[in-house]
């Protein structure tokens, strides 16, 4: 699919993001890939999209992140704060009761559970 998604997807981003840190330190490429790995390939984000909300969230105290080299290339890793955490939790909280609320629109379409 590499048409661009919705609008309405506009928070997916951040909710993966932090999502995929909640588990484990990841610089950004790698982020980048684990997201399409995480949905089938039905979210696909490039890092121009990737990388300006890692910086957001950086910036609002929800990530933090630190230069390393693994295997001769420095790269910028990115891990969750408590800040990152307590986003995490609103978020999601917020996309279940979206899922909910489209699945109930839809008739009663099996629910999909929130991440």
């Amino acid at each position: 699919m590499g048409q661009s998604n919705p609008s309405f997807m506009n928070g997916v981003p951040e909710l993966l993001i932090l999502s995929l840190l909640r588990r484990r330190e990841m610089y950004g490429y790698e982020l980048v890939q684990q997201i399409r790995a995480a949905t089938g390939s039905v979210v696909v984000l490039g890092e121009g999209v990737v990388y300006p909300a890692l910086h957001g969230l950086e910036k609002d105290g929800a990530l933090k992140s630190h230069r390393k080299t693994v295997e001769g290339r420095s790269r910028v890793y990115y891990a969750l704060t408590p800040v990152g955490e307590a986003r995490l939790t609103e978020l999601s909280g917020v996309w279940a009761k979206l899922t909910q609320a489209i699945g109930d629109a839809l008739g009663g379409v099996a629910h999909v559970p929130a991440l």
